[in-house]
């Protein structure tokens, strides 16, 4: 049919090119092929014939050009005529092409072709597969795969099936390019075997797959099934029963069992467990029941089913249920900081804990329970928590603190927590943090070797949120130097991340640092301003940045800053002092200045100041120094003047003391006969002022311990007090010798009682002191010798000795009134009493 439309095109073309005759209507040419639709890449062989009648090949010799598309394909003529031209393509590699043979003139006129196609014949189906829709109305798909190969021609399906047993066949034709059909519910039985093949037709072939036997229903994908209740086993720890059905639109199925998996996931967790827990031949509608889960959990729980090896339904809906609690097992991982001095009654305690790797709550409601062991045993809760942070008071005698989690169930064993002291010395010198990603940071440090280091406690906690349960913590051995630590940090927000050494006694001093999950740009850039400005010099000043807008760690402070004439200069300030110093700055030239704040994420520019440096002016510098030294130089003189000369005894007494001598007082010169002859005072006469230059009166108990005594006895020779060491009565008195050969010597009275009550025949106990005075000791040459105690009635004759004297021990004289002319104090001493008489 094809090579009939190719003469009918020639012959139209023949006609457009000459022959015009309406009585030949023929064409000039025939082409002949072995086969129009060939193998791709075969052989192809053609014949083209000029009738005779032809217009274009009358009279003239003709000569024939072979043409695949637009590219000539060299010819040979047939033996013995000229009219006939064969051509034989070696390997025709197009998969569709016109070959055209036309008769040599100008230009070629073409007086026949034919079309012809290539291609493969058809690839065997693969992967026949059907499934079974139970849902009503019910029906069975087959669906298959063409091969991966590519005919390039027309192919046709067919899906044939046979059901054994009634020899009933059926076959279904399928449009081109469908690799699927689905069978209606009346062709086919759900438990009766079928056969089913597919084949493949093409114009080069024709080729069936290999044939499937199965049974509907063991190919029936059933819809997701129903969880109706998820509950814990009765009495049975660690177990969960799942109540389950087919779905509503599939309640009518009766078979007897199914294969069913289950998977779960506890309520924390984002992902199903693996793998899946298979059950096989379970009873419809029949619970199923789960066990080796922890206790007191919620699970999330979902089921899926199938009919011996056909498809898995779809995963159920999830239904949650709890296990049976049992009291927590494990320990729990603790972190106690205390403050405070060791030395007070009560010690400030924090302390944190969380979940080892062996601690299982074995329940969803778990509180914390921290008590305290003292001396004598006995324990005395301190807290109690329903989270994972403690703060109380330690005192002194309690040894040790417990820890326990306690739920519904029970209490578990308790965790001893180590109270540990706290340790001078530093052993971090360097912590470093490195951000991995926005829930991840690296921390690396580097310790100093100390002796009995056991390991590392990190803690971070968010610095612009004060509650303290935020702080978290990992411990570590001693062999670590850095630790990944995970949460849910926030980016451009401050987290203090610090790394204490832990000793086997102690916990050493920690090291800070500031950390940041992802940074950027400050929010602010701080306002500056001038401080203060010299001759050539100013400085700017400015406030630091909250905490909670740096939004990283700054890194630096620049400032730009430029003159009149576009100069720009950069400076880049401390970060501690917050202030900086321009210098070199020309005078009556106004300047124009800036901030820019950065940090790893970013920069920010501040707002821009003006400011401007005086002309240097000498003479008012020189005014403002000379004025005041002046006047200040004119007041010293003044006030010297006044103070030498002038005749207020009160003024020149708060610059030149008097300071009395008690060798020569007036009390000295006072005479025996003079004291008699005072007469007695009534209450409503003044007596006559006497001037004493020391004279101590002191009450002390009637009887001193012998520690008192020892006391005064070994006061340190270097006490110049007016109270010194008591000599009198003492074995030590001989050899008391004066601690500084330059002093001179005062006397201070005791007396066992209120003095005004003392008896005449009672006797008295004398302090030595000392002065090193520079007028006592020019007036020294003036005092006496020595001054003695002399004895009294019912006092024994042995004196006490209070200055320089030539005789090392005490010494006795015969006559004691003799003495009293030169012992002024107790002279002093006798007129008090005879006053008091």
């Amino acid at each position: 049919m094809t090579s009939t439309w190719v003469s009918v095109i020639a012959m139209l073309l023949a006609f457009v090119s000459g022959a015009r005759n309406e009585d030949e209507m023929l064409p000039c040419a025939s082409v002949q092929t072995s086969s129009s639709v060939v193998v791709l890449g075969s052989p192809v062989t053609a014949t083209c014939v000029i009738r005779d009648g032809c217009p274009l090949a009358r009279g003239q010799a003709v000569h024939i050009e072979w043409h695949l598309g637009q590219r000539l394909v060299p010819s040979s003529p047939a033996a013995n005529d000229s009219r006939t031209s064969m051509v034989v393509i070696p390997s025709f590699n197009d998969t569709m092409a016109y070959l055209t043979c036309c008769v040599q003139a100008s230009p070629c006129q073409i007086v026949g072709g034919v079309a012809i196609r290539a291609g493969y014949p058809p690839a065997v189906p693969q992967n026949l597969r059907c499934q079974t829709n139970l849902t009503f109305p019910s029906t069975l798909t087959c669906r298959w795969d063409p091969g991966q190969k590519e005919t390039h021609l027309r192919t046709n399906y067919t899906l044939h099936t046979e059901i054994r047993d009634s020899q009933e066949n059926h076959t279904y034709e399928l449009s081109a390019g469908v690799h699927h059909y689905t069978i209606p519910r009346k062709d086919f039985s759900f438990y009766l075997e079928m056969t089913i093949s597919v084949k493949a037709v093409n114009e080069l072939g024709e080729v069936s797959s290999e044939p499937v036997i199965l049974e509907p229903l063991r190919s029936a994908k059933f819809d997701p099934p129903k969880i109706l209740k998820v509950q814990a086993g009765l009495k049975k720890y660690g177990c969960l029963g799942v109540s389950w059905s087919l779905s509503q639109q599939q309640t009518w199925v009766t078979i007897s069992s199914l294969n069913l998996e289950v998977r779960l996931k506890s309520a924390d967790s984002n992902q199903w467990s693996e793998p899946v827990i298979p059950m096989t031949r379970v009873m419809l509608k029949r619970p199923v029941e789960v066990c080796r889960l922890l206790h007191g959990t919620e699970y999330y729980a979902q089921i899926r089913v199938r009919y011996q090896q056909s498809p898995w339904s779809e995963w159920s809906s999830r239904q949650s249920g709890v296990t049976l609690e049992k009291a927590p097992t494990g320990r729990l991982d603790s972190w106690m900081k205390v403050s405070g001095d060791h030395k007070q009654k009560h010690l400030k305690v924090h302390l944190f804990w969380k979940p080892s790797k062996q601690f299982r709550a074995n329940s969803q409601n778990v509180s914390y329970i921290v008590s305290l062991q003292r001396l004598r045993g006995e324990r005395r809760q301190v807290c109690f928590s329903l989270g994972h942070y403690c703060s109380f008071q330690l005192p002194t005698g309690a040894k040790k603190v417990f820890l326990f989690a306690m739920n519904a169930a029970g209490k578990s064993n308790p965790t001893e927590v180590p109270v540990f002291q706290q340790k001078a010395g530093t052993v971090i010198s360097d912590v470093t943090v490195l951000p991995r990603d926005d829930t991840t940071l690296l921390v690396q440090w580097t310790s100093l070797a100390s002796p009995g280091l056991t390991g590392y406690v990190v803690e971070w906690r968010p610095l612009l949120k004060s509650d303290p349960s935020l702080l978290r913590f990992e411990i570590t051995d001693r062999n670590q130097s850095g630790l990944v630590i995970t949460g849910n940090f926030e980016p451009y927000q401050p987290y203090g991340i610090s790394v204490y050494p832990r000793f086997k006694d102690g916990i050493g001093p920690p090291k800070t640092v500031n950390a940041y999950s992802r940074q950027k740009a400050p929010s602010i850039v701080p306002k500056i301003w001038v401080k203060k400005t010299w001759h050539s010099y100013i400085e700017l000043s400015w406030d630091e940045i909250p905490l909670g807008q740096r939004n990283g760690i700054v890194q630096n402070y620049k400032i730009f800053y430029w003159d009149e004439e576009g100069h720009i200069e950069i400076v880049n300030a401390d970060l501690e002092k917050r202030k900086i110093t321009l210098k070199e700055l020309n005078a009556m030239s106004l300047y124009e200045a800036f901030m820019m704040v950065s940090t790893e994420g970013g920069s920010l520019n501040g707002s821009t100041i003006n400011f401007k440096i005086e002309p240097f002016d000498a003479v008012a510098v020189v005014v403002m120094i000379v004025i005041p030294c002046g006047v200040g130089l004119s007041l010293l003189i003044i006030i010297t003047v006044m103070t030498c000369f002038s005749n207020h005894k009160r003024l020149k007494v708060r610059f030149w003391p008097m300071i009395p001598d008690p060798a020569n007082s007036s009390i000295k010169r006072w005479t025996s006969e003079s004291m008699q002859d005072i007469p007695a005072f009534s209450d409503f006469e003044e007596p006559n002022p006497i001037y004493l230059s020391h004279l101590s009166f002191l009450d002390l108990p009637k009887k001193l311990d012998k520690n008192d005594d020892v006391h005064w006895l070994h006061r340190g020779s270097e006490d110049t007090s007016d109270l010194g060491e008591s000599i009198c009565g003492s074995p030590l008195s001989p050899s008391y010798s004066g601690t500084n050969s330059d002093s001179v010597p005062y006397a201070t009275v005791i007396f066992s009682g209120p003095y005004t009550s003392q008896s005449a025949n009672q006797p008295h106990v004398y302090l030595r002191s000392e002065s090193t005075q520079p007028l006592l000791e020019m007036e020294e040459v003036f005092s006496h010798k020595s001054y003695q105690n002399m004895p009294t009635d019912g006092m024994t004759t042995a004196q006490c000795f209070f200055g320089p004297s030539q005789d090392d021990g005490p010494e006795e004289r015969a006559d004691a009134g003799i003495l009293w002319g030169d012992f002024p104090f107790l002279q002093a001493l006798t007129f008090n009493e005879a006053q008091i008489d």
